[in-house]
């Protein structure tokens, strides 16, 4: 049976791409790291590893083992998340990654409301994209993730979720679209700004704009890419170009003299959680919170 630590440091050995950032890492002396390494190797009786220059390669027997390290360490921080809920919501901590604007949103409400209902427990708040939250969910380095799915999007494998809200997507213009006769009625049309440079966010996004601009029969000039929803807005206030924004970013931060209209597009955000129920106890409290905060928000964003 493979020791826990060891697998702890050879899953930062594969995270990091060497020794030296594993022990970086995990404040392990160099020494110790390449010991449990050489003593894993030992009882896998294969090597897991190739030296290549100062970093490593993983063998394929490494890349096999890495990636089912991550789950069983994952699995472990989950039952002892489990035993200590026995001792009820008087002590620990919650750690919960969520992407900008829904930390930004929806976390503090139920953050604070969790707090005030259970003031021994602590909530520990982590910024991350839904790609990477889901990895750090994977790997137990966080016990809940806030995410976002664009329609389309598969579900990811192994989580349970729980859906928050429908977030509506918005075209951001800098100033209000017009149709032949004056303004338009109803949902704006992408394809009114084809002529136009546009502003992307993350990748994910770019490809939800790609696929939504080609539905409407034309390919979008991406002038600008940025994840950072108060320069897209800045970038669009300067004439530099178009974009389109869920409305949870909108509610972060509200540039002035911007016209904003929903497109009719949404995403679904929802809270995911690792590992079969019941959840913890805490974990399942910040879940509840977090449905409670999505609940008193505006359902179609009303006032952006």
């Amino acid at each position: 049976m493979f020791d826990e630590t060891r697998l702890r440091v050879f899953a930062a050995i594969a995270r990091e791409g060497s020794v030296t950032g594993a022990a970086a890492a995990l404040h392990y002396a160099q020494p110790s790291v390449s010991h449990h390494l050489a003593r894993l190797e030992a009882e896998a009786g294969t090597a897991l590893v190739l030296r290549s220059g100062r970093g490593i390669r993983l063998t394929d027997a490494g890349r096999d083992l890495a990636a089912r390290a991550e789950e069983i360490l994952g699995r472990i921080d989950q039952a002892r998340a489990e035993l200590a809920a026995h001792a009820g919501l008087t002590r620990g901590r919650v750690r919960l990654a969520a992407f900008p604007s829904a930390l930004a949103v929806l976390v503090p409400p139920a953050a604070a409301r969790f707090a005030r209902a259970h003031p021994g427990v602590e909530p520990a708040l982590t910024e991350a994209e839904p790609p990477e939250a889901l990895a750090a969910v994977r790997r137990g380095e966080a016990d809940a993730a806030v995410v976002f799915r664009h329609t389309g999007e598969p579900a990811p494998e192994g989580f349970a979720a729980v859906s928050l809200l429908e977030d509506p997507v918005h075209l951001v213009t800098p100033e209000a679209p017009q149709g032949p006769g004056g303004r338009r009625s109803g949902p704006p049309r992408l394809r009114d700004h084809a002529d136009r440079r546009w502003i992307t966010g993350c990748e994910r996004c770019r490809a939800q704009l790609l696929r939504a601009c080609a539905a409407e029969g034309f390919e979008p000039e991406i002038a600008y890419a940025t994840d950072d929803y108060v320069a897209v807005q800045a970038l669009v206030a300067e004439g530099l170009g178009v974009s389109t924004l869920p409305g949870l970013a909108l509610r972060a931060h509200r540039r002035e003299g911007l016209h904003t209209a929903p497109t009719g597009r949404v995403r679904t955000v929802e809270v995911v959680t690792f590992g079969a129920p019941p959840l913890p106890a805490p974990v399942a409290a910040f879940v509840g919170a977090l449905s409670h905060a999505a609940a008193e928000a505006p359902a179609r964003d009303q006032g952006v």
